[in-house]
């Protein structure tokens, strides 16, 4: 799997399903395999982080700055697992994990007002102004328990978002 210009094996196919939790298909596999191909132009085996603004999707999500954070670079098998997160295979604490390593912007294991305000921040833009931001995350904190000067750690974002009636999906209206 180091050099892209190889195909997979089932045994590749099978480890990188295994690496993943089985989020994804055997066929998923090998087409995200595909795109990452295209995705490694030097076809190193490897993608530099700022290679996934190239993907449209990528490039205009308002969390995209912070997920380049997170990724350094992506080996296939790092590409797949980081992938997964959006996969509907994917358990809850899965995906809270991700949105919790979204969240702790200086990777400290923690994520304070500050971190929580910055994604807030990104993800509003100018629609509101940052007291309104501050004045709803203060509510928000408060009303599940904690302080502004609270810092949360994951098992605090689990007992938060796992308990609530959080649906990680969004509904289309179609016209």
């Amino acid at each position: 799997m180091g050099n892209t210009s190889s195909m997979l094996t089932q045994y590749d196919i099978e480890e990188v399903q295994e690496h993943c939790n089985h989020a994804f298909s055997q066929q998923e596999i090998v087409s995200l395999y595909h795109r990452f191909c295209q995705l490694d132009r030097n076809s190193s085996g490897f993608i530099p982080g700022d290679e996934f603004l190239s993907v449209p999707e990528f490039a205009v999500n308002p969390l995209s700055q912070r997920l380049l954070r997170m990724l350094d670079g992506l080996n296939f098998k790092e590409f797949v697992a980081f992938l997964s997160a959006f996969s509907p295979r994917t358990s809850l604490q899965q995906k809270i994990e991700f949105i919790f390593r979204v969240y702790d912007f200086d990777s400290n294991g923690r994520v304070t007002f500050d971190d929580i305000l910055g994604v807030l921040r990104d993800l509003t833009g100018s629609f509101i102004s940052e007291q309104q931001r501050q004045k709803v995350l203060t509510r928000v904190l408060e009303e599940a328990g904690y302080t502004k000067d609270s810092s949360l750690v994951l098992s605090d974002f689990m007992k938060i978002l796992g308990n609530s009636d959080l649906k990680m999906e969004v509904e289309v209206p179609i016209d």
